[in-house]
């Protein structure tokens, strides 16, 4: 309410504006208008909608997402990790069952907020985007298109991923170290500081443009596939699926399957290429990256990196770890979609894309 931001009045003046305001806001709700009070609770309850459901779902594929990440960096001279299920069970015998879930606490930390400023920015962007569509082509009634929902994920996905890069590029590093590593990240803070130290700022951001670049076809697609197919289901009735115009919740996880498969095998080498490029200047690195005494390539920039791994490890390293993170993103993208919508609905929260 307006009379928190009130400092330095009086006890009286202060409850004065409070009175005043309480009584804006009642003529407001009273007419059918929300005030800025409300409006600011709704945004914040879609903030933490959004927190719950990437912490959730990312905690539940953790053990897929690490052995991912293992399969894109290691050493092509010395392979450990052959695949999905014996890299687990690799992981699970020399490192138990806390080495399958090593770098989560660290990638909760950065999903949370990535994920909560990715779903509130996709909602305001698709409204502000829907408003300027709808003025555009004098069309009140006029809805969203594949397309412009594209375009309105792409916006969401890349302001998300800038404000929490250097907590990824750091969980990578943490993700890929094992208790025989020369040296070890203690936590998140520990990393961000010791690769601020010894390698500077711009190391923080290393494999920044490849993961821009993914952006599109990878947050796009699943956002813009997830709401078309909702809204196509809602429409049509399709298979008999929408019950009183609404989904199931096995359908929505139907939905958001589809979705997450199509954006990550599109988007994948850019992934793959991220990744090795964020392992590059590590000093001290853990034996899975410099393969045990064997050098580690070095790579100069996206471009380099692309042309080094095909060169080296043929076309079909690109999509080194692809069969863990299909199997990890079909469940993890449809419980952070039915999830975010879940929380909503408990929480009251009435955000709604028209």
């Amino acid at each position: 309410m307006a009379s928190e931001d009130v400092v330095g009045k009086s006890r009286g003046d202060t409850a004065v504006n409070t009175i005043v305001n309480l009584a804006e806001e009642a003529k407001l709700a009273r007419e059918g208008v929300k005030g800025p009070g409300h409006q600011v609770l709704t945004v914040c309850k879609s903030l933490f909608a959004g927190g719950v459901a990437g912490g959730l779902s990312r905690t539940a594929v953790a053990p897929l997402e690490r052995l991912k990440i293992l399969l894109q960096v290691q050493n092509p001279h010395s392979i450990k990790y052959n695949g999905t299920v014996q890299g687990l069970k690799y992981i699970w015998r020399t490192e138990g069952l806390r080495g399958l879930f090593k770098g989560n606490g660290t990638n909760c930390a950065r999903i949370v907020p990535n994920s909560a400023v990715k779903f509130f920015s996709y909602e305001q962007a698709s409204r502000g985007v829907l408003y300027l569509y709808r003025q555009q082509t004098g069309d009140e009634n006029a809805q969203l298109t594949p397309v412009l929902r594209l375009g309105a994920g792409a916006c969401a996905g890349i302001i998300a991923m800038s404000a929490t890069y250097p907590m990824d590029m750091v969980r990578g590093r943490i993700t890929v170290q094992t208790d025989k590593s020369p040296y070890q990240y203690r936590g998140m803070f520990h990393a961000l500081g010791t690769v601020y130290r010894e390698e500077g700022f711009r190391a923080l951001y290393r494999g920044w443009l490849p993961s821009v670049i993914g952006v599109v076809p990878y947050v796009g697609l699943n956002f813009a596939v997830y709401e078309s197919l909702k809204d196509w289901i809602l429409r049509t009735n399709a298979f008999g699926l929408a019950d009183n115009n609404e989904l199931h919740v096995v359908t929505r996880l139907g939905c958001g399957a589809v979705a997450g498969t199509i954006g990550q095998t599109v988007a994948y080498p850019l992934d793959v290429v991220r990744r090795r490029m964020q392992m590059v200047g590590w000093n001290h690195a853990a034996s899975i990256i410099t393969g045990e005494g064997k050098e580690a390539l070095q790579y100069n920039g996206m471009i380099d990196a692309f042309r080094k791994t095909v060169r080296h490890e043929g076309f079909g390293a690109l999509y080194k770890g692809l069969v863990p993170n299909s199997v990890k993103v079909v469940p993890s993208i449809a419980i952070a979609f039915v999830t975010y919508e879940a929380v909503k609905d408990v929480l009251g929260v009435e955000m709604r894309i028209d």
